[in-house]
């Protein structure tokens, strides 16, 4: 245990007390991993783990999802917000947990939920999402609108060697 020589021991332990606490609230939300929180209780909805990504063509929003089946699953898309949300089912309510003794119980349960506004319109009409081992991928496709184009550049001017030479001139 760390000693200070400021503190009386007993001081010390509930500065540590208090220390840890508020770091556990502060490192909540975003912060705090899908796996740090299992078993809460929560009636809250809590952060869904996700990787967003673009390229030229479309963004890409990989959630992570374990324990869901893509029934549990809702991906919806508002202008340029894509939210996910999803629920997982408590294990101690089910048939199968009848009549048995729990040791360690930290598979969480509940409500989950993420939105990620994208900062370009997407095409709502040509979002795909799939579900493979326990991840959500939702390839939202950029507006055309937002897609980079190459733009010509053109001059005003002659060009300024060979410009107005004729076959004639350059017969002579």
């Amino acid at each position: 245990m760390l000693r200070s020589p400021l503190l009386p021991t007993g001081a010390l332990a509930l500065r540590q007390t208090f220390d840890r606490a508020l770091n556990e609230s502060l490192t909540g939300g975003p912060f705090q991993t899908l796996w740090s929180r299992m078993g809460s209780e929560s009636p809250v909805a809590q952060v869904m783990p996700i990787d967003v990504y673009a390229t030229d063509d479309h963004a890409m929003v990989l959630a992570a999802v374990p324990g869901m089946k893509p029934e549990d699953l809702e991906v919806t898309v508002h202008q340029n917000t894509v939210s996910l949300s999803g629920t997982i089912s408590k294990l101690v309510d089910t048939e199968q947990a009848k009549d048995i003794t729990w040791y360690v119980h930290e598979v969480g349960s509940g409500t989950y939920r993420r939105s990620v506004t994208l900062p370009f319109p997407i095409d709502a009409e040509q979002v795909q999402a799939s579900f493979e081992d326990g991840i959500v991928r939702v390839i939202l496709p950029r507006a055309e609108r937002a897609r980079p184009r190459r733009i010509a550049i053109h001059s005003r001017q002659p060009e300024a060697i060979g410009a107005g030479a004729t076959d004639e001139t350059e017969a002579s």
